[in-house]
């Protein structure tokens, strides 16, 4: 049986679209093609060494531990990176590319994981930018008892940066508009935990539901016992729901 290809034809690489990791790649490029990325994946960088050299040279010696600096050095990566995450998702509507996309990558899935994973990628190289950082001061501060930085401390500030990313994707997922996700992300959990902290009675129930408390505590690497539970409690309600629920609309719209 010959096996010769017929000119023009198509392959089946050509039918199965691009590879997760080219797709992955462009996603990865879509976040610092726009001013708006490029802007604030820098001012990400400047805040972030900013905080680091300030954290380390200023205040009690005490207080400047390697475990002190990356505290406050992963801030700024964890507040400006999910805003890109969602406008990776919600730039396809905006930017009117939702089309050419689609019909590129039939299989939508394919398009919403490579875009996870891209805005995954980016965390955890804003969060390698920000250890860095926070090294680097730490090795010049030359503050004593500076290297205190454990692997269960590194653990869950790497696991709170990424899930904030999580976090800011599914709400661009069931927004949609870049405008209404981002106002969502900031508000809502903080209106849901004051309303805990107003309405008396309510304490043993929003800590299981409030993800600020849990993700906060996670961020300060200070998460320990039933703070576990409260977690995957709350984040499941926050980002597990909306990231499901957004990706299942997506699958299912029309697309213009």
């Amino acid at each position: 049986m010959s096996t010769t290809t017929i000119p023009g034809a198509l392959t089946p690489r050509d039918i199965a679209g691009p590879t997760l990791g080219r797709l992955v790649t462009v996603e990865l490029r879509k976040a610092s093609d726009t001013r708006s990325g490029r802007w604030l994946l820098g001012l990400a960088v400047l805040t972030t060494v900013t905080v680091a050299i300030m954290r380390g040279f200023i205040g009690p010696a005490g207080d400047r531990t390697l475990t002190d600096i990356v505290e406050l050095a992963h801030i700024p990566f964890s507040i400006f990176l999910p805003i890109i995450g969602i406008l990776l998702i919600t730039g396809e509507w905006t930017q009117r590319t939702a089309l050419t996309t689609f019909a590129l990558v039939p299989d939508r899935r394919r398009v919403v994981l490579s875009k996870l994973l891209a805005a995954l990628a980016l965390s955890a190289t804003g969060l390698a930018a920000a250890l860095l950082s926070a090294v680097v001061v730490a090795g010049v501060a030359g503050v004593d008892g500076t290297w205190n930085l454990g692997v269960d401390d590194l653990g869950q500030v790497t696991l709170a940066v990424l899930m904030g990313m999580v976090w800011g994707v599914a709400f661009g997922l069931v927004l949609r508009t870049p405008a209404a996700a981002i106002v969502a992300y900031f508000t809502l959990p903080t209106v849901f935990g004051v309303l805990g902290e107003l309405i008396s009675g309510l304490e043993s129930t929003w800590k299981w539901l409030d993800p600020n408390r849990s993700l906060t505590t996670l961020a300060e690497m200070r998460l320990s016992g039933d703070g576990w539970w409260h977690l995957l409690t709350s984040s499941s309600l926050w980002i597990l729901l909306p990231l499901v629920a957004g990706t299942a609309l997506l699958l299912r719209r029309e697309v213009k």
